[in-house]
């Protein structure tokens, strides 16, 4: 709701919700490109209205800064609202909002406290209005709380900020000024930019209407009104000022808090928002606030969907078919309820264009709300460590059938869908019995487990009687699968609804003219078909199922 750099003073919101430990002191380059990425941030915000980042990793930079400059106490503490103050001093100081972490913290919080509200916390840039005798006088920009710019032309164009109001009244008023978005679902769509559009809009030097008319208010403080909290509300109801009554609700404890909370969080509203805001009815006289936050209201935010992440290692993953796909190793990190340890980085032309290595920073998000997924880098670290990526020239559809050293991640990945329910579905098999098996010895080629006993299983940790037995069970249930399962399980290109047959020497003898003849099979599917077929790892795995006994391959 209130402008973003107020969160600088609420560290312990970001502390939480990232996870962020006590970092350990980085080198002074790196501690000053953040310092620098920051100030590029900072100024491009307050002087230009473009948020270069989301609050969300922002706050995470920052919060890291600042640990970091305990490490380096003999360099100039920067200033995050250098460039945002402005020629115009509010009548009444903008104060910001502390920021509540988690359950314990606002039961905390609310605990002896009375005539308490809640309301959504508005994502959009916060103003100061001021009327004399009901008519629009001055806007002023949140800037430094102290100080800020004069919005009052932009204001003009737009329809929610009343120019004169129905009562000759002397007011000054805060709020938001929030891009309108009808039906906004916070949970599903997030913030969609919303407060950066308003930004930009708002340092423009004018305002078409139509720009205007996309520009709502939300009035969330009357700092010199008089009265309950709930007489102040009415009376700006009276005033023209309809939301802030219409998103106020009293509450008396941490489950009436809760049930606001998720109710604005998952259902429509006008405008996006970023949490909730406690307030109790009563607080000092205006006069007496400061530009910092004050003790009388908080922010408990909404599970943030972007967080940032220290990598501290990159690996590779490589699949069936030979796709190299570069791994993340992360610092623990919290987003949206989950802790974040490992991501990937897509395919591997796309970590080499990013040239992400250990000690870069990086941002990461929910991908439909559930899957994590590297956004961009951050901030690189100063020191560059060389990571050796495999050469992709050596992996394809047809390497790695056995495991030698360099095809251990294949290997296993073509274990692994040989026992998936996409393959011979083996109960009780999967990714932990196949390296258990890998590690001790008993496995090398891809087809050897069909030749194992409970001698051989023996003394092997981990692995007692009773599951010696249930695994045996499984891989001997394997043998009665027909033979479409197991020509699937070796690793057959997808050959859609096309019939296979009965018969390995059957399947063998198609040619890529009589694959093309079958629907949904062109020219490129039956050439990897025919050299998957004919391929000599293939044939001696064909032959391995012969002399095993499965149907088909006789």
């Amino acid at each position: 709701m209130l402008a973003r750099l107020s969160s600088l003073c609420g560290l312990l919101l970001a502390l939480v919700t990232f996870h962020t430990q006590a970092q350990p002191c980085p080198d002074e380059a790196t501690y000053q490109t953040l310092q620098q990425q920051l100030k590029n941030w900072d100024d491009s915000y307050h002087r230009l209205g473009i948020s270069q980042v989301s609050d969300a990793i922002y706050d995470a930079s920052r919060t890291r800064f600042e640990q970091w400059q305990t490490c380096f106490k003999d360099l100039p503490v920067d200033n995050p609202l250098l460039t945002a103050g402005g020629p115009m001093t509010h009548p009444v100081v903008q104060t910001g909002l502390a920021k509540l972490a988690d359950d314990k913290a606002v039961k905390a919080w609310l605990k002896g406290r009375q005539d308490l509200w809640i309301q959504p916390k508005v994502d959009g840039v916060a103003v100061t209005l001021v009327y004399r005798q009901g008519r629009l006088q001055q806007v002023i920009s949140r800037g430094d709380g102290v100080r800020g710019q004069n919005w009052e032309r932009s204001a003009r164009a737009i329809n929610a900020i009343p120019q004169q109001l129905p009562q000759p009244v002397d007011i000054v008023l805060q709020g938001e000024l929030y891009w309108r978005l009808p039906g906004h679902i916070q949970a599903v769509a997030g913030s969609v930019n919303a407060r950066s559009t308003v930004a930009g809009l708002m340092a423009r030097q004018h305002l078409s209407a139509e720009q205007g008319q996309g520009i709502g208010l939300f009035v969330w403080d009357w700092p010199e009104g008089q009265g309950t909290h709930a007489e102040r509300l009415h009376h700006l109801s009276t005033l023209g000022f309809a939301d802030s009554l219409a998103y106020s609700q009293p509450i008396e404890h941490i489950e009436h808090a809760k049930l606001w909370r998720e109710r604005w969080y998952t259902t429509a509203l006008p405008f996006a928002s970023d949490g909730v805001v406690l307030r109790q009815g009563q607080r000092p006289l205006a006069q007496r606030w400061q530009a910092k936050p004050p003790n009388w209201a908080a922010a408990w935010k909404y599970p943030h969907a972007k967080a940032l992440g220290e990598v501290r290692n990159v690996t590779f993953n490589i699949g069936r078919t030979g796709r190299i796909t570069p791994m993340l190793e992360l610092t623990p990190v919290r987003l949206d309820d989950r802790t974040i340890r490992r991501i990937s980085a897509g395919s591997l032309q796309r970590w080499q264009s990013l040239d992400i290595r250990p000690g870069d920073q990086v941002a990461i998000s929910l991908a439909g709300l559930t899957i994590p997924r590297l956004d961009s880098v951050v901030m690189r670290a100063s020191e560059r460590i060389e990571v050796l990526a495999p050469d992709p020239n050596n992996y394809h559809a047809l390497s790695c059938w056995q495991a030698t050293p360099g095809c251990e991640s294949q290997f296993v990945a073509r274990l692994n869908w040989l026992s998936s329910k996409k393959g011979l579905a083996l109960p009780f098999v999967g990714p932990g019995t196949w390296n258990t098996l890998i590690q001790t010895g008993r496995i090398t080629h891809l087809l050897d487990w069909l030749t194992l006993d409970a001698a051989q299983l023996a003394n092997i940790d981990g692995l007692g009687e009773r599951r010696i037995a249930r695994l045996l069970n499984s891989l001997q249930q394997a043998r009665q699968q027909p033979f479409e399962r197991w020509v699937k399980a070796i690793g057959l290109p997808p050959t859609g609804d096309v019939p296979l047959g009965q018969s390995w020497r059957a399947l063998v003898a198609r040619d890529e003219q009589a694959w093309q003849a079958h629907p949904g099979i062109g020219g490129q599917r039956a050439a990897q078909l025919s050299a998957f077929l004919r391929d000599p790892n293939v044939l001696a795995l064909s032959e391995q199922l012969r002399a095993a006994g499965i149907a088909g391959f006789d």
